[in-house]
């Protein structure tokens, strides 16, 4: 139940791409679910506010995932020293086909989103599996978390395994009735989720777009991953200028689509990117352990494009944000003194925005505790971290990213309601 509630403690969020707001041992102010501003002191007409004492903890924003692999998590940090299609042939597909079984895939969805619920995420966008009684045990187990989370039945209907294999009618079908599923949740909304072009035909991506189109529904795929994955695309879709193109003959890229990793895009790209305002969702660690590249987020950030972060489990072997963004930053110092120097790499106000504001604003207006704002928030403790220093605010939370297995997670709260 959403309550009016107040939280005490070092208070951090963004004021733009470059610049965060500190309040230290201050209190922000959450009534009926959505925030009223961070104070110096309490105003007088909430002094009958319960009050959360996280005194000299941190308190950011909920950190928003904008793209995981539920099924995946099973196997994570397996299979690095593969190329992205020799990892989906040698792990991915194998694992996925296990969850035509319902046993599998309860046993296996109640690890995922217990690790989840415990995590620095507050906000998720995830892809199930081909199965539609499967995607259905997710959804509801994510529904009694109080995450806020877009889940996505997979659509596959070529050049995939035999089990994984849809035909195309029922592929749409299961959609169909995954997006009639979703009516009973309040926390779990549905999503679009064709898997990638090279699984899906330009009959299955059309429907898809179609449906999009009559239902008003958000899409989530990858984009431009693999220099295989590009070339295959342009093979297979000999009509297209390019693997956004494909995307957006079809109608799948708009202002609630999430294109995942984005390493190569081509100015013709970014320019549909930018024009149909879809998302990037930037995964340094997946990029990094299947060799894909480093994707120029710095140059999409300067260009106005709607940049947030994803884990990607499998392919990131970790579900906490706070090492995907120091994964991100690392990544960026490689890519300028490797490959582009004239790309400087990104700095910790640009992820941290990212990972909040770009992020919540898929979801709305989330993502800051500026008033009008859900209340999302993160209490990070990060008293473990054992220094004979005394450390600003802004370098307990860039610790806080490189030294994430040492901190723990005080308390979540999610659009008001406290999770943990």
């Amino acid at each position: 139940m959403k309550r009016c509630f107040i939280i005490k403690g070092n208070i951090c969020y963004s004021e733009s791409k470059s610049k965060l707001k500190i309040f230290e041992n201050s209190y922000v102010v959450c009534e009926d679910g959505i925030s009223r501003g961070v104070f110096r002191e309490i105003p007088e007409r909430y002094k009958d506010f319960e009050i959360y004492d996280y005194t000299d903890k941190l308190v950011v924003p909920g950190f928003v995932d904008l793209h995981l692999h539920a099924p995946q998590y099973t196997f994570r940090a397996v299979g690095m020293d593969l190329e992205l299609l020799d990892w989906l042939n040698t792990y991915t597909f194998k694992e996925e086909s296990k969850y035509s079984e319902e046993k599998y895939a309860e046993k296996a969805y109640d690890i995922f989103v217990e690790d989840l619920k415990n995590s620095e995420t507050t906000r998720a966008c995830v892809f199930a599996t081909i199965h539609k009684d499967a995607t259905k045990i997710l959804m509801d187990k994510l529904e009694k978390t109080k995450l806020k989370t877009f889940v996505g039945k997979v659509n596959m209907d070529r050049n995939s395994p035999d089990s994984l294999t849809e035909n195309t009618d029922s592929s749409i079908n299961d959609t169909l009735d995954i997006l009639e599923y979703s009516k009973t949740f309040d926390n779990v909304f549905p999503i679009l989720t064709p898997r990638f072009v090279p699984s899906c035909s330009d009959e299955l991506l059309e429907r898809l777009g179609e449906t999009g189109e009559k239902f008003s529904i958000a899409v989530q795929s990858h984009l431009d991953e693999n220099f295989d994955e590009i070339k295959w695309v342009s093979e297979l879709c000999p009509w297209s200028n390019s693997y956004a193109d494909v995307y957006d003959k079809f109608n799948l890229l708009n202002d609630k689509s999430i294109m995942a990793h984005c390493v190569y895009l081509n100015d013709d790209e970014i320019s549909l990117i930018l024009k149909s305002n879809s998302y990037v969702a930037h995964c340094p660690e997946s990029n990094a352990n299947l060799a894909s590249g480093i994707a120029p987020i710095k140059k999409y950030l300067d260009l106005g494009m709607n940049v947030g972060i994803g884990t990607d489990i499998a392919a990131g072997s970790s579900n906490s944000m706070l090492k995907a963004m120091g994964e991100a930053i690392k990544m960026s110092k490689l890519r300028w003194r490797l490959v582009d120097n004239d790309i400087a790499p990104l700095e910790l106000e640009e992820i941290f925005y990212m990972a909040t504001i770009t992020g919540g604003s898929f979801f709305g207006k989330v993502g800051s505790f500026d008033s009008g704002y859900e209340f999302d928030a993160v209490v990070i403790d990060d008293e473990d971290i054992k220094s004979t220093m005394k450390f600003e605010v802004r370098d307990r939370i860039e610790r806080a990213m490189y030294l994430h297995d040492k901190c723990k997670i005080a308390s979540k709260f999610v659009s008001g309601e406290k999770i943990i």
